[in-house]
C-alpha cells in the first residue's frame, strides 16, 4: 500500500506561500510535476501512491482526476502570480503510477494548461513515464503531437523471472518495440528504467538487461537498486524468508557492472543512477531537482518545493479532488525549511552530479574533510586541487555517507 505523509505544519486555506519563498525566484528554474495515481495491478515492491480501479471503486476515475488536476494548475498560477512570479515553466514530468494507461488526452489537456497558465520555455522539456504493456503507438503518436519530446520507459528487467518477481506483466522483448515506436513517432529523447538486486537476479541476467537497453538505441538510462519498501508484499516475503535479498556487496557489484558496460558502450553517467549518450539527452526535469530548482507537483499526494517551502498534497484521488472542487488547496501540510536544512540537501543532491560542487560550498572544517575522502578514493582528487567536489566510482556507491561526514 502506498506510504504514509510526513508530519509537517498546517497550509492556509488558500494554499498561499509565506512572502520567503520569493526570495531569488529569478534565479531559480520551475518545473511541474503531474502525478498520475492509476495502475491496472499493484506490484509487490511499490509503495508508490497508486490505485488500482479495484481499490478506488467509484470514488474517482481519471475524468475527475484530470478535473482536479487542471484546477491545480489554475492554483498554482494565482499562487506564485501573489508571490509575484514571472517564470515560464521550463520542464513538465509525468510520472505514476502508468500515465500510459490513461491514454496521451488526458496528458496533453494538462500540458496545455500549464502553457496557458504559465508559459512554457522556447525549449522546454516534456516528459511522460509509460509502462511497456499499456503503451502502443497511438499513445506515442499522441503525446508528440501534444508537445511531448521525452519518454521514460520502465523496462526494469528482461529476465522472466525477475519481471515475475516484481510482479511486472510485460514480456522481455515489449521495451525494445515501444522505443522503436517511440522513435517512429518523432520523441527525441528516449530512456529505459532498470531495477537491479531484484531477490534471485543473477549477474547475467543484469547483464542481459544492461544490453538490450543498448541495443534498443535509447540515449539515456537509469538503473536503481531495488529498494524494499516496508509494508509492501516483497516486505513481507522477505521477512518470511521466501525471498533472499542480495547483500551490498552483490548491490555494489551489480552497479560497477552498469557503470562499465554503458560508458563502454557511449554513456556517460551524470547523476549516480543515471547515464546519457550526450548533454542533450540527460533528464534535464530531475537536473532542476537536483540543482535547486523549483517545483510544484500536480496531483493526489504530489510533493512540491517554492523556496524553501516543501509541501505534499493528500493522497487519495477522491479526497484531493473535493478538496479541489470546493476551492480549497489540496495540500496536507508543508514544512519550511531552514537555512542548515537547505544546504544539506543542496550537498546531498548536488554531490551526486557528475559536476559537483564548489569547494567553497563547505566550511572550513568540510574542506578538510574533503581532503581525507580523497585521500580515501570517495572524492576525485584533481577535481578537488581544481575547487570541486566530484565522486569518484567508490564514492558514488557511498554518496549518502560521505555528505553527512562532509557536513558533520
Amino acid at each position: 500500500m502506498p506510504s504514509t505523509l510526513p508530519i509537517g505544519d498546517p497550509v492556509p486555506a488558500d494554499g498561499s506561500l509565506p512572502e520567503s519563498a520569493a526570495d531569488g525566484l529569478a534565479d531559480r528554474t520551475l518545473s511541474m510535476y503531474l502525478h498520475v495515481p492509476f495502475c491496472a495491478t499493484r506490484c509487490g515492491y511499490c509503495d508508490f501512491n497508486t490505485y488500482t480501479a479495484g481499490e478506488l471503486g467509484s470514488s474517482s476515475s481519471p475524468d475527475s482526476w484530470l478535473d482536479a488536476a487542471l484546477s491545480e494548475v489554475a492554483l498554482a498560477g494565482r499562487t506564485l502570480r501573489a508571490l509575484g512570479d514571472e517564470r515560464e515553466v521550463s520542464t513538465v514530468f509525468v510520472g505514476g503510477g502508468t500515465p500510459s494507461l490513461i491514454g496521451a488526452g488526458p496528458l496533453v489537456t494538462v500540458v496545455d494548461a500549464i502553457r496557458d497558465e504559465f508559459g512554457l520555455t522556447d525549449d522546454a522539456e516534456l516528459t511522460t513515464e509509460a509502462n511497456p504493456e499499456s503503451t502502443d503507438q497511438a499513445f506515442l503518436q499522441g503525446i508528440r503531437a501534444g508537445g511531448f519530446t521525452r519518454l521514460s520507459l520502465g523496462m526494469q528487467s528482461t529476465a522472466p523471472q525477475v519481471l515475475a518477481t516484481l510482479d511486472r506483466t510485460h514480456t522481455p522483448g515489449r521495451p525494445a518495440q515501444v522505443v522503436g515506436w517511440a522513435r517512429a513517432a518523432g520523441l527525441q529523447h528516449l530512456s529505459l528504467d532498470l531495477i537491479y538486486g531484484t531477490p534471485g537476479e543473477t549477474d547475467d541476467d543484469f547483464r542481459g538487461s544492461l544490453q538490450a537497453a543498448v541495443d534498443a538505441g535509447v540515449d539515456h538510462v537509469s538503473a536503481y537498486s531495488l529498494i524494499v519498501e516496508p509494508g509492501t508484499r516483497m516486505a513481507r516475503q522477505v521477512a518470511s524468508g521466501q525471498l533472499p535479498m542480495p547483500d551490498d556487496d552483490v548491490l555494489a557489484d551489480r552497479y560497477l557492472l552498469a557503470d562499465n558496460l554503458l560508458t563502454a558502450a557511449g554513456f556517460q553517467w551524470y547523476e549516480v543512477s543515471n547515464w546519457a549518450r550526450s548533454a542533450a539527452a540527460r533528464c534535464r526535469h530531475n537536473l532542476a531537482y537536483w540543482r535547486g530548482g523549483d517545483w510544484w507537483g500536480i496531483g493526489p499526494g504530489a510533493h512540491s518545493h517554492v523556496g524553501g517551502v516543501r509541501w505534499w498534497n493528500v493522497k487519495h484521488p477522491a479526497t484531493y479532488g473535493s478538496r479541489l472542487s470546493g476551492g480549497g488547496t489540496p495540500a496536507h501540510s508543508r514544512e519550511l525549511l531552514t537555512p542548515a536544512a537547505r544546504h544539506l540537501e543542496d550537498v546531498l543532491l548536488r554531490l551526486r552530479l557528475a559536476e559537483g560542487l564548489p569547494v567553497a560550498t563547505l566550511d572550513a572544517a568540510g574542506r578538510q574533510r574533503a581532503v581525507r575522502e580523497a585521500d580515501g578514493g570517495l572524492l576525485d582528487p584533481d577535481a578537488l586541487q581544481a575547487g570541486r567536489l566530484v565522486l569518484t566510482v567508490r564514492g558514488r556507491l557511498l554518496a549518502d555517507g560521505l555528505t553527512l561526514r562532509l557536513l558533520q
